[in-house]
């Protein structure tokens, strides 16, 4: 396989959850923005990504384009229109690397600033290896099912919490999305594993994605420590 490696940032969020006024990968984060710090921890040099695109709604670009130059960003990097899904918006991302051949393509949630460096390198030779690897963490808090009578253990050493990045051999994560989209999918692990085995690598608690404003005073702490 090819040892070339690739990265799709996905950012398509609103900021609704926030009570933002502007969408959450924009917020800023210890003097940068959220998307900001993301593109920086992928662009970083011993990771070795040869093409990094982000993917955002149409209507963000020219704001994008102003954060760029406000925080004097000049990391080369694709932007690319997300579609009206999470799965729209990676099959997007796919389409502009699709004269690429071969290697390692990651796919990462644009709102988890934070992800230590050797989670993505780990989670990249996973994929080397297995052809399809998730970062994932195990649950801390014990878990409990829901049913028609109440409610349920569930045994937590046999359940991981899922992260990004979702990392796949590029050709593999291209046949699985030439496949119909489903109401079922909830991630890129999810639209493969009909196709191949995910294997899982341990992934960081320190690993958040910004989504309610206590996330983003946690991820401030962490950033600051």
């Amino acid at each position: 396989m090819s040892r070339n490696r690739y990265a799709i940032l996905v950012a398509g969020g609103s900021g609704t959850r926030m009570g933002a006024d502007r969408p959450k990968q924009f917020l800023e984060l210890a003097g940068e923005p959220v998307l900001v710090h993301t593109l920086r921890r992928f662009a970083a040099p011993e990771l070795g990504v040869q093409e990094l695109v982000v993917v955002l709604p149409a209507e963000q670009f020219a704001a994008w384009e102003r954060i760029c130059a406000d925080f004097r960003v000049t990391i080369p990097h694709a932007v690319v229109a997300g579609g009206a899904t999470r799965w729209a918006s990676v099959r997007n991302g796919l389409a502009h690397l699709a004269a690429h051949e071969g290697g390692v393509v990651a796919v990462h949630d644009g709102v988890r600033p934070l992800t230590p460096l050797p989670v993505i390198e780990a989670t990249y030779q996973a994929a080397y290896n297995h052809g399809a690897a998730v970062a994932a963490v195990v649950p801390k808090d014990s878990v409990r099912g829901l049913n028609q009578q109440g409610s349920y253990a569930l045994n937590r050493s046999r359940l991981r919490l899922v992260q990004t990045p979702q990392c796949f051999e590029l050709g593999l994560l291209q046949r699985a999305y030439t496949l119909p989209e489903l109401t079922t999918f909830t991630d890129d692990a999810s639209v493969v594993e009909d196709l191949h085995p995910i294997y899982l690598v341990e992934g960081d608690y320190r690993n958040l994605k910004i989504t309610t404003p206590e996330d983003l005073l946690l991820a401030e702490a962490l950033l600051r420590r």
